[in-house]
């Protein structure tokens, strides 16, 4: 063999080395940014249940300010007390409910033969008993979601909303305090008919003084995901009204 093939053999087998190299790397680095992202999404997800019970670091009156990272789990941890999983009329504890994908449950209740797990989170704040019911629905662009806080008498004690994509200004606003904060105190049920939240549109009670209307004043200009966020809450509180009716029996 010449020295020119050697030297040639030399540089392929370099050159296949590096890849291996930095394909391995690579990898290596695609793995630390999964698993950086799954536990940011954890922390979120905690931050938001918390929201909803009204655990944060706000100030002022129109603040969003999450419980922060480095506290988050310590939070959750003191204020969480069960996470329960119902399928069907069997209810059991899951450390890990949080993690459950409701999109996911949601696409997979498709089939008929599968039983779609929900997630409640019940936590203690002031001495007083709350579930956490997580939703997902359909905004004016894209998807939007949230946590609702209840008492056993199915009042709601705060909520979080967020969204993908709705217009500033606009359908965006339903993740502001201004939004949020009207559904605290409004009741789900309207005697014993299950009844969730409208966002109204001339609602007459612009500063939300009826708690017993099962109606929030909606956002000018932000129809669609309006209704987007009622047809949420309707949709999803159904699904654990069975659960939470029994609290009262």
């Amino acid at each position: 063999m010449s020295k020119k093939t050697d030297k040639n053999s030399y540089t392929i087998i370099f050159a296949v080395i590096m890849v291996i190299v930095v394909g391995s790397l690579l990898a290596g680095v695609a793995q630390g940014l999964k698993s950086k992202i799954t536990l940011n999404e954890r922390f979120e997800k905690m931050q938001n249940i918390l929201y909803a019970m009204d655990v944060n670091d706000n100030e002022g009156d129109g603040d969003i300010t999450f419980i922060s990272t480095d506290k988050v789990e310590e939070a959750f941890s003191k204020y969480i007390t069960k996470q329960l999983v119902i399928q069907g009329e069997e209810v059991t504890e899951d450390p890990e409910a949080y993690l459950i994908d409701i999109k996911q449950e949601e696409a997979k209740a498709k089939d008929p033969n599968y039983k779609r797990r929900l997630p409640l989170f019940v936590g203690e704040k002031d001495g007083k008993t709350l579930y956490v019911i997580p939703m997902r629905g359909k905004g004016l662009w894209d998807a939007i979601w949230g946590f609702v806080a209840v008492d056993k008498s199915l009042v709601v004690q705060g909520v979080f909303f967020d969204h993908a994509g709705e217009t500033p200004g606009l359908g965006a606003e339903i993740k502001q305090r201004y939004f949020m904060d009207d559904f605290t105190g409004e009741h789900i049920l309207d005697g014993d008919t299950f009844k969730g939240i409208t966002v109204a549109k001339g609602n007459n009670d612009p500063v939300n003084e009826n708690k017993t209307d099962n109606k929030v004043d909606a956002i000018a200009g932000a129809t669609i995901t309006g209704d987007g966020v009622t047809a949420m809450i309707k949709k999803d509180m159904r699904m654990y009204l069975p659960y939470l009716k029994s609290l009262n029996q």
